[in-house]
């Protein structure tokens, strides 16, 4: 149905929604988890907190497995490569994450205050180190990752754990923990209330203001010290994949060319600083829902303005710029392209579904009264 060269396209862009909705949906679940220790000051507050997404938070994990799933079928030179670059960085993420399902379902096992406030800390860790990373690995790729490739398409990464921690690195890990606190915050908002409701608001416009800032930070850097990168051959945007078959160079301002040549994307970032905006406004007048609908256009303007930056390069080679990976050489064949898309076409809509479902049938202000009606069936 679709040429090759359109279901790159097509891959990219299911790639993009599947991080969006990984960020959208368990992101809120890790904003949450990193605000537990701070808004919530007693116990039963934050058994509150907790339960606001403790019936949510494993489904919305489908969202993480499907988007790395993803990324392993369509871009298999791309996630090998990343792994062994970011090894660290991912298991890393991998042992926070842990905290998270013991957590939710043992911290409150047993009525012991230093239990469960380790258990609470563990939580936040659930919460804190996976969006840094992340921010932290977009930002290397913004400065281009020390691998290269040999004739035989074998990778070697020269780089180490502590030179991905650069300044503009660090900074695209806060522009990303801010972005998912001040999502978390609104979701906290709307689904409590009282004290809790108060915290939350309050976090949510200290957050809200934050990546305002920091992401207008990052994108003055990349535009005035950050040179992007160009290809410089022609290249077979229905070829075979071949990530050593072109030629690149850096340029200055370079990862702003999309936007001087497809202007419709500057909406992207601009979206970014409206829904945010719209956002804090929202959330000061009381208005949880618009505001947490606002922090989920913020993200897609987020998630969307690094795509469209380093588009058509989704994984930049800083020591070989040859060996750059494009989405135009480093997919799957046609074939695995197709069948993903199918598939994907049946089983997303039905993940929108279920997941609907399951919030319209749990929705409402979790309360401190509703806990102590329901201690042993709540978190």
């Amino acid at each position: 149905m679709f040429d090759y060269a359109t279901l790159k396209v097509i891959w990219w862009l299911l790639i993009g929604v599947l991080l969006v909705g990984f960020a959208i949906m368990d992101g809120h679940d890790m904003g949450v988890g990193l605000l537990l220790p701070f808004v919530g000051r007693t116990d039963l507050e934050r058994r509150v907190i907790i339960n606001t997404v403790g019936p949510h938070w494993d489904g919305n994990q489908v969202w993480f497995i499907t988007g790395g799933g993803a990324i392993f079928a369509a871009w298999p030179l791309v996630y090998a490569t990343a792994f062994s670059g970011f090894y660290w960085a991912m298991l890393a993420v991998l042992w926070a994450l842990f905290f998270r399902p013991v957590g939710f379902d043992y911290r409150s096992k047993i009525n012991n205050p230093t239990w469960r406030s380790t258990w609470d800390w563990g939580l936040f860790i659930g919460g804190f180190v996976p969006p840094i990373i992340f921010g932290v690995a977009f930002g290397n790729l913004m400065l281009g990752v020390p691998f290269s490739f040999d004739v035989y398409l074998n990778s070697t990464y020269s780089g180490s754990f502590w030179a991905l921690l650069s300044p503009f690195a660090l900074l695209s890990g806060v522009v990303s923990l801010a972005m998912i606190a001040f999502h978390g915050a609104n979701y906290l908002a709307h689904r409590t209330d009282g004290v809790i409701a108060k915290r939350a608001i309050k976090a949510s416009y200290i957050f809200g203001i934050l990546l305002l800032i920091t992401f207008s930070l990052a994108g003055i850097w990349v535009w005035k010290a950050i040179p992007g990168y160009v290809i410089d051959s022609v290249i077979s945007t229905g070829g075979l994949p071949n990530p050593l078959g072109k030629l690149v160079s850096r340029v200055p301002g370079g990862w702003l060319s999309n936007y001087q040549r497809y202007p419709l994307t500057m909406i992207l970032p601009v979206l970014t600083y409206l829904a945010t905006i719209v956002g804090l406004i929202c959330i000061v007048k009381g208005k949880t829902l618009l505001a947490f609908i606002g922090s989920s256009f913020a993200i897609i303007g987020v998630i969307g303005t690094a795509g469209i930056s380093l588009f058509p390069f989704v994984m930049p080679s800083s020591t070989d710029l040859s060996s750059s990976l494009t989405v135009w050489d480093s997919t799957s064949s046609r074939l695995t392209l197709s069948i993903m898309f199918w598939a994907t076409i049946i089983f997303m809509p039905l993940i929108i579904l279920y997941t609907s479902w399951a919030y319209k049938v749990m929705s409402g202000k979790v309360t401190a009264a509703y806990i102590k009606e329901n201690e042993h069936a709540a978190y």
